[in-house]
């Protein structure tokens, strides 16, 4: 597995699958602002949205043109179809718990402040991944925002000035623990760096 991230935002999604689990991989597609097309015989009403095309019909071959990426929420029969069609084009299929018919998996996902994590089991334990997922996010800082806020403005200015990434994280280490020795009172959700983060 090669982990990745997927900027889609403009980029043609087909979501082949009308029931309740392709109305819920909907609105992380719409989130990323993906132009996405509903093909399923049946449609939920909730899966009818703006900018959201819908044809009501069977999943065709040709529906793959011009996509970037696929979510098949469908019977194991149609994602079986819609993989074969698109390893002829080279396009990505996430089936939903499906993964003998996927050549991509969806983790399970954190998002936060501009910083993104993504859990996968390969598509062999979504519970696994999801406790994970709610784990990690009871875990993070309060004030990521303000780490990310930090960690831009000093990256720009390493940039500029000619840095080289191997002095870069003691220097961030540095940066963000000074932001909570800049605070007189530790403040619940707030936790100072060990060194080990960096190495």
């Amino acid at each position: 597995m090669y982990p990745v991230f997927l900027k889609l935002s403009g980029r043609r999604v087909l979501l082949v699958g009308g029931g309740r689990v392709a109305a819920g991989k909907l609105a992380g597609l719409l989130a990323d602002g993906a132009h996405v097309t509903v093909v399923a015989p049946e449609i939920r009403p909730d899966l009818h949205q703006h900018g959201v095309t819908i044809a009501r019909r069977a999943f065709e071959p040709r529906d793959l043109d011009d996509v970037w990426y696929v979510v098949a929420a469908a019977p194991p029969d149609v994602n079986a179809a819609v993989l074969s069609a698109a390893e002829r084009r080279h396009v990505f299929v996430n089936a939903v718990d499906d993964p003998a018919h996927a050549s991509a998996y969806a983790g399970s996902v954190v998002r936060r402040s501009g910083v993104t994590i993504a859990f996968s089991t390969d598509g062999r334990a979504p519970a696994l991944a999801g406790l994970l997922r709610e784990a990690l996010d009871a875990w993070l800082p309060a004030d990521l925002d303000a780490w990310m806020a930090a960690s831009d403005k000093a990256r720009r200015e390493w940039k500029r000035d000619g840095v080289p990434m191997e002095e870069r994280r003691p220097m961030l280490l540095e940066i963000l623990n000074q932001l909570y020795e800049e605070r007189a009172q530790p403040q619940p959700g707030r936790w100072k760096l060990g060194v080990n983060v960096c190495r």
